[in-house]
C-alpha cells in the first residue's frame, strides 16, 4: 500500500462510494480509484441542469475520472462512464451501499488498494437476482478486512497453532483469532463450529449454519475495527433480510 497525495491525475478508473451537495451546485464526492484509493474531490456545478457531469457520477458504475489541485479534496476535471454495469435494485442496491459504507468508514484516504477495487468490482456484477447476497457479502467484508491488515484467521488454532477440526467447537476473539471452546468460551468472543471456519475460508456458503455463525463473527469483527462508528445501512439490511 502506498500513501501518495496526487497533485494532478488523468483517467483513473473510479466507482462513486458517496457523494453530497456542496455550496448551491457542486458536489462533494467520495471516489474509490484503483491506483490511489479513496479520494475526495469537488465537482464543480455538477448540480447544475446541463452539467455534462450530473447523469455520470453514479454508485455502482465503472468511471474514468480525471482530477487536479492537493490537500484533502481535489477538483474533479473530468468523469466518463464506462458501461457494462448493470444497475443494483432493491436488496441488491442496499447491499451495494452496505458495501460503500464499510468503505467509507474503513479506508483512509490516499492509500491505495488494487486488488480491493478488483474485488469490489466483481462484487457488484455478483449482486444481481438469483444471487445469495449473504455469501457475497461475507466473502467482501473478509478480502476488506484482509487488505487493511486485518486479515481473518480460518485455519488454525491461535493457541495450539493445530489446523482447525470441522467437527471441534471454537471461541473466535477479535484480538486473537479462534481457539478451542474451553475456558475461555462466552468471554467477548464468538462460538462456532469449525466446519464454518473451513467453510468461510474456501467462500463455500452453501451450509445454513455457516451463513448464521459467519454473519454473527463478520458483525463482531467490523464492528470490532469501526469502533463508535455506526454502519447506517446495516439497519436496512435488517429491514428487509437478515444477512
Amino acid at each position: 500500500m502506498s500513501r501518495v497525495d496526487p497533485a494532478r491525475q488523468d483517467a483513473q478508473p473510479a466507482f462513486v462510494l458517496h457523494s453530497y451537495p456542496f455550496k448551491e451546485t457542486s458536489l462533494v464526492v467520495e471516489l474509490f480509484t484503483r491506483e490511489f484509493g479513496r479520494v475526495g474531490v469537488v465537482a464543480r456545478g455538477a448540480r447544475r441542469p446541463k452539467s455534462a457531469l450530473r447523469g455520470v457520477l453514479l454508485a455502482f458504475q465503472p468511471l474514468l475520472v480525471s482530477w487536479s489541485g492537493k490537500g484533502e479534496l481535489h477538483t474533479l476535471m473530468r468523469a466518463e462512464w464506462q458501461g457494462g454495469y448493470h444497475p443494483l435494485r432493491g436488496l441488491s442496491l442496499i447491499c451495494g451501499f452496505y458495501l460503500n459504507e464499510l468503505m467509507l468508514k474503513l479506508l483512509a484516504r490516499n492509500d491505495a488498494h488494487e486488488r480491493l477495487f478488483d474485488t469490489y468490482a466483481v462484487t457488484l456484477l455478483e449482486l444481481e437476482p438469483g444471487q445469495n447476497p449473504a455469501a457475497i457479502l461475507r466473502s467482501f467484508e473478509k478480502s476488506l478486512l484482509g487488505e487493511l491488515g486485518y486479515a481473518v484467521t480460518l485455519d488454525r488454532d491461535v493457541d495450539s497453532g493445530h489446523a482447525i477440526a470441522a467437527e471441534q467447537r471454537y471461541t473466535y476473539f477479535p484480538e486473537r483469532g479462534p481457539v478451542r471452546r474451553e475456558a475461555d468460551a462466552g468471554r467477548n468472543g464468538v462460538e462456532l463450529l469449525g466446519q464454518t471456519l473451513l467453510d468461510m475460508q474456501s467462500n463455500n456458503y452453501s451450509s445454513p449454519l455457516t451463513l448464521q455463525q459467519s454473519k454473527a463473527l463478520m458483525r463482531t469483527l467490523i464492528n470490532h475495527h469501526l469502533g463508535e462508528q455506526e454502519l447506517h445501512t446495516r439497519q436496512l439490511l435488517r429491514d428487509l433480510q437478515e444477512l
